[in-house]
């Protein structure tokens, strides 16, 4: 119980190939983002509100219709859905390429976030692992998204400079039907497809995950730091041409060392916040920096070392809360209902990046760019009140552990034992899954125990059987 299950060659080999088609498909949206707006400007019909939303509409079909295609990959196939997603990726990528309004623009962007292929990946990713393994090839998918965030806006403008921006669309387009490939020749075929509660919503799990207070809070807060995210990408590219003088051939030359040393600056907090247990005043001071940078930015500094500085402060405070706010959904959830919990998180994140170039948009045409970081300080400073409101969060992970399909006897009975086991603090077991679902303090639990109590069930399944 307490050695770590290596993942099998298949398990690898699935995660991957998944987590990099998911990569993609997101290097599809973030490649766009530090030179959409200065490109989408220039298109007949922009108006600073219709630029703003087209930057961030992707995120309301994406909200929209990440449960429909979660659902719809457990009745029809997880291949044939995703494919299908990216399919309306690439499609809405060619609709964006050949834009010559911004109104056709608006449409390409909302049939990328259409693609809304995510649910179904993270099932595919349940189905053709180990519950022992899952977590793993679940964080590889979570890496290659930070990477494609990364890799985007050091690329993004460099690309747009090349290719222009409808070569970026048209290189999105053509990358993500190469993607298909890569499902059919690469991902095997699951043995089996079913729901999973641990990396699916469920319908029967949705009035317990919203009638709570911190899964309710820590939604509000991925909303939030996608709202300030998208709203100032609708300012910042026009402020480093305008005020800065630096096109986008040269723009990598500030987003690098910007990404490379808010990267660094992050990893100690972050592992303060895990391994040392004081998540809570890492990330509240983690809000507390995005203020501070928001606030930076909006004196609009006029110098490379300015803008630079307040730019590190802005990414070092929002990877923390990148990283930590998936950390927190984990542990706040309820054992068996985590899946629901992070879709529930997913759709407002992306709510938030949807909304966020909407305001953003509409506060530029009116107040400009110091508008837009005063408002984004603002929805910080709420989201920090947000935050203090509850109690500092539990250090628990949860455990999944495969028993078997057992008699419903048999599972009550396990989960009665599992509780009486000392660092365990929730059990449920499903017997129709044959999964043990675990709340754990890992500082403390009791591996013999657990042990115990699965070599107990298993022996009576088996005498039963026999």
């Amino acid at each position: 119980m307490s050695e770590r299950i290596r993942m099998a060659p298949v398990e690898r080999r699935s995660a991957l190939a998944l987590a990099g088609i998911f990569g993609l498909r997101m290097l599809g949206l973030f490649l766009i983002l530090p030179v959409l707006a200065l490109y989408a400007h220039d298109l007949p019909g922009a108006t600073p509100l219709l630029v703003g939303t087209a930057l961030g509409v992707y995120g309301l079909t994406q909200a929209l219709l990440q449960v429909p295609f979660g659902a719809a990959s457990d009745r029809f196939g997880r291949k044939p859905v995703i494919a299908f997603g990216l399919v309306v990726f690439a499609a809405g990528s060619v609709v964006a390429a050949v834009a010559d309004d911004i109104f056709l623009l608006l449409l390409g962007r909302a049939l990328q976030g259409a693609g809304a292929i995510a649910a179904a990946i993270i099932a595919m990713v349940a189905d053709l692992t180990r519950e022992e393994t899952r977590t793993r090839a679940m964080a590889l998918i979570g890496m290659t998204i930070g990477a494609s965030f990364a890799i985007s806006l050091v690329a993004g403008p460099s690309l747009a400079h090349w290719l222009g921006v409808p070569g970026i669309f048209w290189l999105t387009g053509v990358l993500s039907l190469a993607a298909i490939g890569v499902l059919y020749l690469v991902v095997p075929e699951p043995e089996v497809s079913r729901h999973h509660r641990d990396a699916q919503l469920s319908r029967a799990m949705l009035g317990e995950v919203l009638r709570s207070p911190m899964l309710l809070r820590l939604d509000f807060g991925i909303f939030a730091l996608h709202f300030i995210l998208t709203a100032i990408f609708v300012v910042v590219p026009p402020l480093l041409v305008t005020h800065l003088e630096l096109g986008t051939d040269r723009q990598w030359q500030l987003y690098l060392p910007v990404m490379l040393a808010s990267a660094v600056l992050m990893f100690p907090l972050v592992f303060v916040a895990e391994a040392k247990r004081r998540m809570q005043p890492v990330f509240i001071g983690a809000i507390a920096l995005l203020v501070v940078a928001l606030l930076g930015l909006a004196e609009v500094p006029r110098s490379v070392w300015g803008l630079g500085t307040a730019l590190i402060a802005f990414f070092t405070a929002f990877n923390v809360l990148e990283a930590s706010l998936p950390s927190l959904i984990s542990k706040a959830a309820p054992v068996a209902a985590k899946g629901t919990a992070v879709g529930i998180y997913n759709m407002a994140e992306f709510f938030g990046a949807f909304l966020g170039g909407t305001v953003g948009g509409a506060l530029a045409g009116v107040y400009g760019a110091e508008g837009v970081f005063i408002v984004g300080a603002a929805v910080a400073i709420v989201w920090a009140g947000v935050a203090l409101s509850g109690p500092a969060p539990h250090y628990l992970v949860t455990r999944l552990l495969s028993v078997g399909v057992l008699a419903a006897k048999d599972a009550r009975a396990l989960e009665r034992g599992l509780r009486h086991v000392d660092g365990v603090v929730e059990a449920r077991v499903f017997e129709d899954e044959g999964t043990v679902y675990c709340k754990v303090d890992s500082t403390r639990v009791d591996e013999d125990g657990l042990r115990q109590a699965l070599d107990w069930v298993r022996a009576e399944a088996a005498e039963a059987a026999g």
